[in-house]
């Protein structure tokens, strides 16, 4: 039986060929058109349909390599079903080097949106009945907030089974059952009976090399997961996620100047230092200390610090094996040929 066209922004795109579809959102003040580009593969052979997505928020830039990745992946030319590839969500805020849209509105708090509401309103509405409609899972690609950054780890919310399954497959070191917000993709993606894997990595407005390999290689072991590709050329995983039982911020206990003595993917013991906070004049020292053992999974990058703020965020989890495990995928990834690093330098 011969499979049917798939139709998306009055295009029309026939089994086994790909193209990018732009989506009209807006007319920019100087009258300049704003569009969201989906690149649409659609395989000659019958299978779910999946869509990925990165910069909702237009600063975490790290999405965007990891689609581009994924888009030439040979894997991806010969896929059972449709793989829907929206690289730059929020265009407005990837020009600015900006979290949030024009009007200061966090997209990711305006879903599912609404086609008369506001600017972020209505491209999440876009979003919400141009992809996610038309899909069975998402995978969702987001890094940490300015002056952060996080391990790479995945975060879902599963309505079925299978999506914890899918979580598993991708591969990132750190797996949490994160609870759903109002207004964001994931919950409203939900509501619609759609599941996404939501990954998180590295920080806003940088690349790094070990959150691009584990997203691009994490998406396509999904596929493969979801019967979309075969397995030949899929780099392997020795190492086996880490489920994540709940998490914690250390925030500053006094303002001043930040000493980070930890970094992302180490485990801590309670009572040990992770940074020390001193006043300008150097005439006063607080020690930031674990409150328990636990595994860094994220942490602030700026030194300069005002009470009360958030610091090291750690994982609590079974830390008996996490460090072994740790070890192991970075020495996956140094053994991955997927990937060569110096494509992003």
């Amino acid at each position: 039986m011969t499979r049917l066209p798939f139709k998306i922004g009055g295009q029309i795109i026939e089994p086994g060929t790909s193209r990018t579809v732009e989506l009209p959102v807006s007319v920019m003040s100087d009258h300049t058109p704003v569009t969201m580009s989906v690149h649409v593969i659609h395989g000659r052979r019958d299978g779910p349909t999946l869509f990925v997505s990165a910069a909702v928020h237009g600063d975490e830039i790290i999405g965007v390599e990891i689609a581009r990745r994924l888009l030439h992946a040979p894997q991806v030319q010969n896929l059972r079903g449709t793989l829907l590839v929206v690289p730059i969500v929020n265009t407005f805020g990837f020009l600015n080097h900006s979290r949030y849209m024009p009007d200061r509105r966090d997209l990711n708090r305006c879903f599912p949106g609404s086609e008369s509401g506001s600017l972020a309103s209505r491209l999440a509405h876009i979003l919400m009945t141009e992809i996610v409609a038309r899909s069975d899972v998402g995978i969702d690609l987001h890094s940490a907030a300015i002056h952060r950054t996080n391990l790479p780890q995945i975060r879902v919310s599963a309505s079925q089974p299978d999506t914890l399954d899918l979580a598993q497959a991708f591969g990132a070191p750190l797996v949490i059952r994160a609870k759903l917000r109002d207004g964001s993709l994931r919950a409203a993606a939900r509501d619609a009976g759609v599941d996404i894997l939501l990954y998180e990595a590295g920080e806003a407005l940088r690349f790094d090399e070990m959150s691009a390999r584990i997203g691009a290689s994490g998406c396509l072991r999904v596929m493969h997961k979801l019967g979309m590709i075969a397995r030949k050329g899929l780099p392997r995983r020795e190492a086996t996620p880490i489920t994540v039982r709940n998490s914690s911020w250390v925030r500053a206990p006094a303002g001043g100047l930040l000493r980070l003595f930890r970094e992302v993917g180490e485990t801590v013991e309670a009572g040990q230092t992770l940074a020390i906070v001193a006043n300008p004049f150097g005439t006063k020292e607080t020690e930031i200390v674990a409150p328990a053992t636990a595994v860094v999974m994220g942490r602030a990058t700026m030194p300069v610090a005002n009470e009360g703020d958030a610091v090291y965020h750690l994982a609590d989890v079974p830390v008996d094996d996490a460090e072994d495990r740790l070890t192991q995928l970075a020495a996956d990834l140094e053994a991955d040929p997927m990937f060569d690093e110096d494509e992003i330098l």
